[in-house]
């Protein structure tokens, strides 16, 4: 703050003492988003301008927010035309970096690390579900979400430390799948929500599925998912397909490209017949180009003995919030079988 002249006058001694009783007042409505004097304004609520560096000057606020709605409506904004930028290899690394820092505890180091790539950390406390607080890890700016398309990752805070994954890659494209991954979030404890940020048919100048971060190794969300199998985090990567690409099952249920996951796609598939659904088990039969082998996450899981299930499910089951619900209640199953170290 620059130095000012001392007062010479009363009146000006007056206007000095009013600015200090302003500063003071304004410190007391703090809570209700007030400017302190001499600070900087605060961000603009959507995020521009010089949002990253308020943001980063009180990383850990909490914020009362509906999750659902939260990430529901950022999914919607995912389109076909929206644009998507290939991160550099160190901005991947930064980004998992703050990750891993996050899930083992050191928040300031967190905050550091993602601050350089333009990413920070925020608390929240899910005011649609049971007031479970998580941890949001996201692009600093909306200007920079909607330009880069990296996604996001949400950490329960409910105690204890991270125990598994789910993982969101097509949200938007795979419509609705992101319900999946917040009923699951929501329903087990120790979880940690890794989300797309683009359509995969997103335009990034870089060939037609750069966007893809399913198959692409060059992204956050793969750089993300494998910090997290490093740390022997089991997942299960959830997808949408068309009524008419297997018509007579509601599910495809594959343990990806290796082996760690095939007990818990068996124990998965049971719980999806026990809420009613046709299940389709890729080690009992061929489920057409539903398998989920080739996807880069289940590769390196299968490469590090980590289980990875990879899931598929139907326009039906996705379209029906009672389908939805069920198919949550079948991943909360498995997710708590890996909360209680049972893979």
């Amino acid at each position: 703050m620059t130095t000012q002249p001392a007062p010479r006058s009363a009146a000006r001694t007056a206007r000095t003492a009013r600015g200090v009783l302003s500063c003071v007042l304004l410190g007391a409505l703090a809570l209700a988003g007030a400017t302190g004097c001499g600070g900087s304004a605060a961000a603009p609520a959507d995020g521009r301008g010089d949002a990253p560096a308020a943001r980063k000057a009180a990383p850990d606020a909490a914020g009362t927010v509906d999750l659902g709605r939260r990430i529901t409506d950022y999914a919607a904004g995912m389109t076909a035309d929206g644009s998507y930028r290939v991160p550099t290899e160190r901005e991947r690394r930064a980004i998992a970096d703050g990750v891993r820092a996050l899930l083992d505890g050191d928040r300031a180091a967190a905050a550091r690390r993602l601050s350089g790539v333009g990413y920070a950390v925020h608390t929240l406390v899910d005011s649609g579900g049971d007031g479970a607080r998580y941890a949001e890890i996201a692009d600093a700016t909306r200007e920079g979400e909607v330009r880069r398309g990296w996604g996001r990752i949400y950490a329960d805070l409910r105690g204890g430390p991270a125990r598994w994954q789910v993982q969101v890659p097509h949200p938007s494209a795979d419509q609705r799948t992101e319900q999946l991954g917040i009923g699951l979030l929501r329903g087990a404890p120790g979880g940690v929500l890794v989300l797309a940020g683009a359509h995969r048919a997103a335009d990034s100048g870089a060939g037609p599925d750069a966007a893809d971060v399913a198959h692409r190794r060059d992204s956050v969300f793969a750089a993300v998912s494998d910090a997290l199998a490093d740390r022997r985090l089991p997942a299960v990567q959830v997808h949408g397909f068309a009524d008419s690409s297997l018509p007579d099952h509601d599910v495809v249920v594959s343990p990806g490209s290796g082996d760690a996951g095939l007990p818990s796609a068996r124990r998965l598939a049971a719980a999806y017949r026990a809420q009613g659904m046709r299940v389709c088990e890729v080690w009992e039969r061929y489920c057409g180009r539903l398998e989920g082998r080739t996807n880069v996450e289940g590769e390196y899981a299968g490469e590090a003995g980590v289980p990875f299930v990879h899931v598929e499910h139907n326009r039906r089951v996705r379209d029906d919030d009672g389908l939805v619900a069920k198919a949550v209640r079948a991943l909360v199953e498995i997710a708590k079988t890996w909360g209680a170290g049972s893979r």
